[in-house]
Order: structure tokens, then sequence, then C-alpha cells
């Protein structure tokens, strides 16, 4: 996935080349894939709903720091899917509450920390043990049947559904962890859902 992502994206949207080396860009900003993230998550969330909540980003948006974008951005994106199909199906698409993404401030920081945080009804605690596991899904088992039957789709594209595939979490901690790094999720049903990504510094 990174060296794909590598290779398809070449220059940044600057239009200068990116600082990399292998797959590790040097000046990786959590802001950037965020907003990227957050694009790509709308337009998943609105093609399956109509509609999808504004997501606000808040803390230090100026922070870079050596990291895989590719990975960074599909933990994101993940976390961000959760939380809008919740967030569409506890309130509908008239009265949708925002998501929030935290970046948390701090140069002399251990870890870069990230919190996806909605009010999208939360997990029921009978449920927390399940979702790290693959192909847990709450979402209806006839999407992932369809998708089984079809084998022309992107597992990581947007044309991918919004949710039912049952691997998004547990790559995403994966991905996490690869570098020394996690993904925690904290849940209050019947409130909604705080997921942290911890990142090590790569440098």
């Amino acid at each position: 996935l990174a060296l794909r992502d590598q290779y398809q994206r070449g220059p940044d949207d600057s239009g200068s080349e990116r600082r990399m080396i292998g797959m590790i860009q040097q000046d990786v900003s959590p802001f950037t894939i965020a907003q990227h993230a957050i694009e790509d998550a709308e337009y998943m969330c609105t093609r399956a709903h109509g509609d999808a909540p504004i997501v606000t980003i808040h803390g230090r948006t100026d922070q870079t720091f050596p990291y895989v974008p590719s990975h960074l951005h599909y933990m994101l994106l993940e976390l961000l899917k959760n939380s809008m199909r919740a967030t569409v199906e506890t309130h509908g698409v008239d009265d949708m509450p925002p998501i929030k993404v935290i970046i948390a401030d701090g140069e002399e920081n251990e870890d870069v920390c990230i919190k996806v945080s909605d009010e999208g009804g939360g997990i029921r605690r009978s449920h927390m043990p399940s979702i790290w596991s693959y192909l847990f899904t709450t979402a209806d088992p006839a999407i992932l049947e369809a998708l089984m039957d079809d084998t022309n789709h992107a597992d990581f594209g947007t044309e991918s559904p919004l949710a039912g595939l049952g691997y998004g979490l547990p790559i995403s901690r994966c991905y996490a962890r690869y570098f020394g790094g996690d993904l925690n999720i904290m849940s209050m049903e019947g409130y909604g859902t705080d997921s942290y990504i911890y990142l090590n510094k790569l440098g």
C-alpha cells in the first residue's frame, strides 16, 4: 500500500517533491493527511447516505514528523468512516453533531497522538473485544457477501463501501503498531466513541 501510494502520488499537492526516504516521508503533516482522509470519508458517506457530518480539526495543525503517509491516511480514513456511519445512523442526516479530530501539541511529546471523537451512539461493551477481529462488522452482512462475489472492487479505494468489510480496525492497529505506536478505542454506549492513534516519531 505504501509503495503504491508513493508511486501514484509522486510530487505533493504544491508541486514540489516530497522528502522521502524509502516509504517514510520526513515531513508528514497530520493536518494535511487528516484533510485528505476527511475528503475521502465525506465522499464515501455522502454516496451511501446522501450527506456527511462536518469534521473539524483542532490542536497542532502545523506539526510535521517523519512517518509513512499512506499508513496514517488509512488509519484516519477508517476511523472517520466509522464515526460518520455511526453519526448518520444515530442522528439522521438532518441533525448530525460534528466529528472532531484533535492533534496533540508538544514537540517534546513521546508520541504524536491524534484523537477522532464522535457522538455516534458508541459501541456496546460486549462488542469491544470483537472490534479487533477480522471480518467482525455491525454492518449489513449482505454488503460483505456482495463484495465476495465482486472480484473487481478495490479494497483500499474510495469505491469500497462505507462499512461492512470487517478489517479496517485490525489493519489500522497493525499499521499503528508496526513502528511502535498503537490504536486505542474508548466508547460510551449511548453517547459516542473516542479513538486514539499513537504514532512513534521515526526520527
